[in-house]
Parts: structure tokens; C-alpha cells; sequence
């Protein structure tokens, strides 16, 4: 059976399993992040598409459906980061998750509150430049992944690795991760946990639309587009075919800008547009097919860790 006491990443987060729920946009609310937590991960409310005022709201009503661990995701390139985190500071927030962009932005201010501060990388480079920035873990998101992505295009299988020789603060991997094999086969890698998105985004307590969560069940098929832009992994859809095709025609970073417009991502997982939306999703997808729990999910995930230790015995 899965033991995690000496596991760096639960001692660090005071998790049952050494498991986070990302922080997606439109997927991530409060009722995700308090049914991870209370299933014994770290559970995450996605601030990337949210402001201040109502990421408070969230915040709290986190806070009234668990008391375990919960922490806050921001993507540091969204306009509203600044203002997200001082309003999870003043809810009394001390976990976060931090993307796209400079650590070193929000490390003095993290640090001050005394928070646990992790960032997302897609280099072994960019994990030591986050050791250096005071960072308490890092997380190592191959190739993979879903959402906006890394352009270094490293396979999870190559990028976790690399990062565990490069760096003495925990690792947790991310990008293509759904199983407890695929958890078993993060740790043998040298991670100290896990990070997991697309299998979380698919479940009951998601804020994801149900026809978003239908179309994942029942597609199989991402490709990463808009590398000129913000790399991001898609559903195949309407809008991904326009994309494609302009990308084959040579379009510019700003005629890219253009078609996405804003509110796509809005439109397509919060929304249920399934034609014009953007529906964004890793990977492994292909090995999502149902809509289950996040207790479900988890209790999946520890004996499936625990089948596939036994097959390597």
C-alpha cells in the first residue's frame, strides 16, 4: 500500500498524498479545490481567469466546504495577477502556485507572508533560476500538458529528470499524468509528486461545462497550436482548424492574436461552445473516458499506484 510519510512533497504541503490539483481557468473553482483537498491532495482554485473580488469569494468558499490544505494557482501574465495575490494574502492564503512569468516578481512578497511559493517550468534551466528566486518546489510541466504550454517541447519522460539532477527542492511532475502508473512512474523519475490537470478538469466537481467535459470523454485528439503566440494544447474543434490553417499559411503573432480575439477559452470550457471555443486539454485526454468524482479520481489514483508498484516486484 502507498506509504507517503517521509514523501518531501506531503511534509511540505501536509497532504495525505503527494498529489496536486492544477489550477486551470473555468475548471478550477472552489468546489474542486475543496473536494482535492479533501480527498487528501493539494487542492488548487484557478485564479488565471478570475479578478480579485471574485477570487475572494472563491477563496472563502473554499474555506467553508474544507478545512485541509488549499492554495491558489496565478499564471503571473494574467492582467489581474498583482491584484489576485494580495487578495489571497489578505484571505490568509499561504500556498501558490505561479506560471508563466518571472518567480522573482512575486518572491519578496511571498516570502514576507511567509508562504509556500511553487512555479511551473518547462526547463531544468528554469527550475535552478527558480531554486535561486527562493522558490519551496518546482513544477516540471512536459510537453504534454494541456493549456498554454512550454515551447521547449520536452516530453515529461525527458524533462523530470533532468530537473531532479538540477535542482535540491522538490519536484513535482506535470504533463500527461491521469493514472497511478503514470504516478508510479513520476516518483521512479526521482519526482517528489505530482501535478495533474486534465484528469481533474473532467469530474463532477469541475467547473467545467458539461459539454466540455463530454467532448474530452469522447475526443481523443490535441494538437499545440499558436506557437507564435502562447503556445496552447487544444481539442480538436472549428476554431482549432482556423488556427491550424492560418499557422500553414504563415500568419504573423499579431494575425494569430486577431482570430483568438478574447473570451475563447471562456466560451469554450466555461461555456460549452464546442465549435468556436477554445477547449483545452492534455494529452491525455485519450485516457479520460468518464465523468467521475474527485474522491473517485483519487481513490483511483493510489491503487493504481499500488498495481503498478506490485507489477515491478
Amino acid at each position: 500500500m502507498a506509504d507517503w510519510t517521509n514523501n518531501r512533497l506531503c511534509r511540505l504541503l501536509g497532504t495525505e498524498h503527494p498529489i496536486i490539483q492544477a489550477g486551470m481557468i473555468y475548471n478550477s473553482g472552489a468546489e474542486l479545490a475543496a473536494a482535492a483537498a479533501e480527498a487528501g491532495c493539494l487542492g488548487l482554485i484557478g485564479a488565471g481567469s478570475m479578478r480579485a473580488d471574485f477570487l475572494r469569494e472563491e477563496i472563502r468558499r473554499a474555506r467553508a466546504l474544507t478545512d485541509k490544505p488549499i492554495g491558489v494557482n496565478i499564471p503571473l501574465i494574467h492582467k489581474h495577477a498583482r491584484a489576485c495575490l494580495e487578495a489571497s494574502l489578505e484571505e490568509g492564503v499561504r500556498i501558490f502556485v505561479t506560471s508563466a512569468g518571472s518567480p522573482r516578481k512575486v518572491a519578496g512578497p511571498l516570502k514576507k507572508a511567509g508562504a509556500l511559493f511553487i512555479h511551473v517550468v518547462a526547463s531544468a534551466a528554469l527550475a535552478v533560476k527558480c531554486e535561486e528566486a527562493g522558490c519551496d518546489a518546482v513544477v516540471c510541466e512536459g510537453f504534454e500538458a494541456g493549456g498554454h504550454n512550454g515551447r521547449e517541447e520536452l516530453t515529461t519522460m525527458v524533462l523530470v529528470p533532468q530537473c531532479v539532477e538540477a535542482v535540491s527542492i522538490p519536484v513535482v511532475a506535470a504533463g500527461g499524468i491521469a493514472t497511478g502508473a503514470q504516478l508510479a512512474a513520476a516518483l521512479a523519475l526521482g519526482a517528489d509528486g505530482v501535478q495533474i490537470g486534465s484528469r481533474f478538469a473532467v469530474t463532477v466537481e469541475s467547473s467545467g461545462h458539461a459539454a466540455f467535459k463530454q467532448a474530452v470523454v469522447e475526443g481523443v485528439d490535441t494538437l499545440l497550436v499558436m506557437k507564435k503566440h502562447i503556445p496552447v494544447r487544444l481539442l480538436s474543434n472549428e476554431f482549432r482548424e482556423q488556427i491550424t490553417a492560418l499557422e500553414a499559411a504563415g500568419a504573423t503573432r499579431e494575425e494569430l492574436a486577431a482570430m483568438l480575439g478574447e473570451g475563447r477559452a471562456r466560451r469554450g470550457m466555461f461555456e460549452g461552445d464546442l465549435a468556436e471555443g477554445e477547449l483545452e486539454i492534455g494529452q491525455v485526454a485519450a485516457l479520460i473516458d468518464d465523468v467521475p468524482t474527485v474522491r473517485e479520481v483519487v481513490d483511483r489514483l493510489i491503487s493504481g499506484y499500488d498495481a503498478g508498484i506490485g507489477r515491478l516486484m
